[in-house]
């Protein structure tokens, strides 16, 4: 108990020892808030004229496993790397004007995977976790389920009318997020036939690799990770010469890097597999992109080299200027994968990075369109049980101590903690003293309360953030396979297209403009008997 009182003390004496916390005086001014408020309502005012125009382009960013608390912590984060306390700061997301909430469970899962969100926000139907491009007819790993019950997503829709399309990733191409927008797999993990049963490949069913090339063959740019699911098995890989683990899997002997360079030769079709490939094309002379610049995902953005790996901003560039050469526009989807791997491992240092360089493609992706015509979405595919408190103060860095140490156990804990993961860690039967170890080192496991070697998802709504053309139809709380339907009616693709007016530039909505010209004749008509009567 005197122990106990002694702690409350001197957690109390706390801000006096270190100074009380700072922030910038002008705060101190209410004058400072309600102009600030004020400014946000004239902004606010502004949105009452919608953007109603066509979306010539469509971006839908998506941060894997990037929940509510890590788009904050993020913000602070982006905040404290420019030298401020970080809880003021703008993300480039924050500055959509409209915001709403995604339910992301898939239909055999409260908590959901990233295959089964994957399909909802690309096909627009909700679908079993571990399944890609299918419905919930199929069940995961039974090849038999596949046929007749495929469904296609926004990609393609936006290809079969014309416009150019994109996958940009951080993850293997043949991972999870990027495979619902062209592979129909009753399993997630059939990243090349080496990992398929051999019934299933007996039965028919393609590896997703192949997928890749195969159901939509003229995809105008790929790029991320997953160079050795194309090429023959033990074919040694050409930046990791040797190094087993990196050489291919493919045990039906074909080089499908190979298969694609020889079919786009012809067509201004470039392969790059590094930094300088990338970065000496010259956009206006490529049609078609492949970069594949890793055997598996893509290196941590706090881990990679800056002098041999891309950023995912400067693919995001380079694939924007190649897609936009098209007049009738395009589609791009454009994943932060690591964001999700950072927090499997509690490693919120990488994936609170990973955040962060996803928000700089955003804004690389604002200077390189207009919103005008450009229909861009954020969001993410479900959360993580990732979390940051214990009454930190204005400015505390995001990954350092709470101001106070436990009242049970006695000892600090970072402000970032896991619900489940692999920072569980106990030394002689009690928890971890973090003050012992360095916790804002790289690769950090921040504490959880239940020990499990790969921390899980989260089950709570995501945010939507949307601006551009007919953005507003994203508002209020929505399920997840509303996002495409949202899309593809603002660009006039797919299945909802009789609201359209070509070459004006503006879309005609059948449920306002056509009713408001019918009542206006009606008014009109009845004030003129009026006057004639």
């Amino acid at each position: 108990m005197k122990v106990t009182a002694l702690l409350i003390i001197c957690s109390c004496l706390l801000p006096e020892i270190s100074g009380e916390p700072k922030f910038p005086e002008h705060e101190k001014d209410p004058k400072f808030w309600n102009a600030w408020a004020q400014k946000t309502l004239n902004n606010a005012l502004t949105l009452q004229k919608l953007n109603q125009n066509q979306a010539k382009n469509l971006i839908l960013f998506l941060g894997d496993g990037m929940g509510v608390p890590t788009v904050t912590a993020a913000r602070i984060l982006k905040g404290q790397l420019n030298g401020q306390s970080g809880e003021e700061t703008q993300l480039e997301m924050d500055k959509f004007p409209f915001v709403s909430l995604a339910k992301t469970y898939n239909t055999n899962a409260q908590v959901p995977d990233s295959a089964g969100t994957a399909t909802a926000y690309l096909c627009g139907v909700k679908a079993n976790e571990g399944t890609v491009g299918v419905s919930a007819a199929a069940v995961r790993s039974q090849c038999n389920t596949t046929e007749g019950n495929e469904v296609t997503s926004i990609l393609r829709w936006a290809k079969d009318a014309g416009k150019s399309v994109g996958i940009v990733t951080t993850t293997r191409v043949n991972h999870a997020t990027p495979s619902a927008s062209y592979a129909h797999s009753v399993d997630r993990d059939w990243y090349s036939d080496n990992e398929m049963p051999a019934e299933a490949l007996q039965a028919g069913c393609k590896d997703i690799a192949r997928q890749l090339f195969e159901n939509i063959p003229n995809i105008d740019v790929i790029m991320g990770g997953g160079r050795k699911y194309m090429f023959p098995k033990n074919k040694s890989d050409v930046e990791y010469p040797g190094i087993a683990k990196h050489s291919g899997t493919r045990k039906d002997g074909r080089n499908l890097v190979q298969e694609w360079t020889d079919r786009m030769k012809a067509k201004k079709g470039h392969y790059v597999w590094n930094k300088k490939q990338l970065l000496s094309l010259n956009p206006t002379n490529v049609d078609y992109l492949l970069g594949l610049f890793e055997p598996s995902d893509l290196t941590y953005d706090l881990e990679r080299n800056t002098e041999t790996d891309p950023s995912l901003t400067e693919m995001v560039d380079v694939a924007i200027k190649i897609l936009n050469k098209n007049p009738k526009g395009f589609y791009l989807l454009v994943e932060g994968g690591r964001i999700d791997h950072g927090h499997h491992e509690g490693k919120a240092k990488m994936a609170l990075h990973e955040t962060v360089e996803m928000d700089r493609a955003i804004g690389r992706a604002d200077l390189l369109t207009s919103i005008h015509d450009t229909l861009t979405i954020v969001t993410a595919d479900h959360s993580h049980v990732f979390n940051f408190g214990g009454y930190t103060p204005r400015g505390n860095t995001i990954f350092g101590l709470a101001p106070m140490l436990s009242d049970v156990d006695q000892k600090p804990f970072t402000a970032i903690l896991y619900s489940n993961g692999p920072g569980y860690k106990l030394v002689n039967g009690t928890r971890e003293n973090v003050s012992t170890i360095d916790y804002q080192e790289n690769n950090y496991q921040a504490q959880s309360a239940v020990p499990l070697n790969y921390e899980t998802h989260g089950g709570e709504d995501v945010a939507v953030f949307a601006k551009g053309p007919l953005a507003h139809l994203l508002h209020g709380v929505h399920e997840q396979n509303y996002i495409p339907h949202v899309m593809a009616y603002a660009g006039c693709i797919g299945q909802n297209r009789e609201h359209c007016i070509t070459g004006s530039g503006a879309v005609s909505h059948s449920g306002t403009s056509t009713m408001g010209t019918v009542l206006s004749s009606i008014a009109a008509l009845f004030t003129v008997t009026r006057l004639l009567c």
